[in-house]
């Protein structure tokens, strides 16, 4: 189980690699409703709510789920035990 500094610095990766994919981030900001600048905003200060709703994003399509523990070299197991202590 991540530490709640250890599941923080995932969901930021993985949020970071989320990005990264143009048909992703689309879908994660349509689905959202975030701008790009409120996005950066909360993800600066650590928004625990966002890194929980960023892996919860990823759990609901396990293509990107799996794509996204592979891009940082993780595993889709770590991400939803991420979500898990970032909710608690």
């Amino acid at each position: 189980m991540p530490t709640t500094n250890g599941a923080e610095a995932l969901a930021l990766a993985a949020l970071a690699a989320t990005l990264t994919d143009e048909r992703r981030a689309r879908r994660f900001l349509d689905l959202t409703g975030l701008e790009s600048d409120e996005l950066r905003d909360r993800a600066v200060a650590g928004d625990r709510t966002l890194l929980a709703a960023t892996l919860a994003f990823l759990e609901n399509h396990e293509p990107d789920l799996v794509a996204v523990a592979k891009a940082i070299e993780t595993t889709p197991a770590a991400l939803v035990a991420a979500r898990a202590e970032l909710e608690a």
